[in-house]
């Protein structure tokens, strides 16, 4: 079985080093003021929720009242990814953080697709079904393709998008991903890159798992975060053929051909970026900040990798909060 870095890259191990001796600085001066203990992952699980649809059963979780978010998670995690900003954005809004086809506790129909476009027609048929006519999308890693798309297709439900590392046309799909499309041609992508990190916590936290590459502070980590995140994709043939798919259908580019609606659109948009990500090019966050009319501008966080938004859900709350002009 193959050890080797988690949607790697050689080069992002060693500039995740020269990153790490500013990061945990950045990170204690964003989370000292934190007075929010995350939601667990019981209560996340008994806080479940299924929708049936001609999609399948999509799990997803609902939390608050009013006006809709609508979080969209990164690959290969799931909703729980955003526990820690429902915590702090629910008394704002009807938090609604569903797991896409393919990953987390969606159970998708026989033979149904899961590539990024598959995605925005479900959730269009999931808001449809939750009585939701217009959200502010919150979305990270594949979940921000997905959003892009979203906001182009549907731009009369987004009054707000928040964007963290993601997609972007010019780098969709990056380098870095291109060996676990590989792998997922050869059928192999769960087995490879996702079982090692599942059945062993150690090196789930080095800098070949999932952890080491893709948070900033994988040994704070706990091993139910995995379990959470990697438990239903290995747990059979069936879903880690699934997850195969999910790599797969983000190529070709899901977002070719997007840009240009995207320079149509007046939607207000923040941007917010973690330099230490090894995945999506530094120049990304400019592109979106470029061409995007209604940008609200990009903040970096010093030394941040990928799946940040679960680690520094302060910053998520405080920038979703400006952002619609609440608390």
């Amino acid at each position: 079985m193959q050890r080797r870095q988690f949607l790697g890259i050689a080069a992002g191990t060693l500039a995740a080093g020269v990153l790490a001796g500013c990061a945990p600085r950045a990170a204690r001066q964003l989370t000292a003021g934190a007075a929010t203990r995350p939601t667990d992952v019981a209560t996340f699980n008994a806080a479940r929720r299924f929708a049936s649809t001609r999609f399948g059963e999509i799990a997803y979780v609902e939390r608050g009242s009013g006006q809709a978010a609508l979080f969209l998670h990164g690959f290969p995690l799931n909703s729980y990814q955003w526990r820690g900003a429902l915590d702090r954005l629910s008394p704002y809004r009807r938090c609604v953080a569903p797991d896409s086809l393919g990953l987390g506790f969606t159970r998708p129909a026989p033979g149904q697709s899961v590539t990024p476009a598959d995605q925005v027609d479900m959730l269009s048929t999931l808001l449809d079904q939750l009585g939701i006519d217009s959200v502010d999308l919150v979305a990270s890693d594949s979940g921000g393709a997905v959003a892009q798309l979203f906001m182009t297709r549907h731009p009369a439900r987004v009054r707000t998008v928040l964007l963290t590392n993601c997609d972007v046309e010019p780098d969709s799909p990056p380098p870095a991903v291109l060996p676990v499309l590989e792998a997922a041609r050869r059928g192999r992508f769960a087995d490879e890159w996702l079982v090692p990190s599942a059945t062993d916590k150690t090196f789930a936290r080095s800098p070949k798992g999932l952890g080491g590459a893709t948070f900033t502070y994988p040994e704070r980590m706990a091993d139910d975060t995995f379990d959470m995140y990697l438990g239903p994709l290995v747990a059979t043939p069936e879903r880690k053929a699934l997850c195969d798919a999910y790599a797969l259908g983000l190529t070709p580019n899901p977002l070719a051909g997007v840009e240009p609606l995207l320079k149509k659109s007046t939607i207000p948009t923040r941007i917010i970026w973690g330099t230490g990500d090894t995945i999506f090019a530094a120049a990304d966050p400019d592109y979106l900040d470029k061409i995007l009319p209604g940008s609200r501008g990009v903040r970096r966080i010093e030394g941040a990798k990928l799946f940040f938004p679960e680690e520094f859900p302060d910053v998520i709350a405080e920038e979703a909060k400006r952002l619609w002009g609440v608390g």
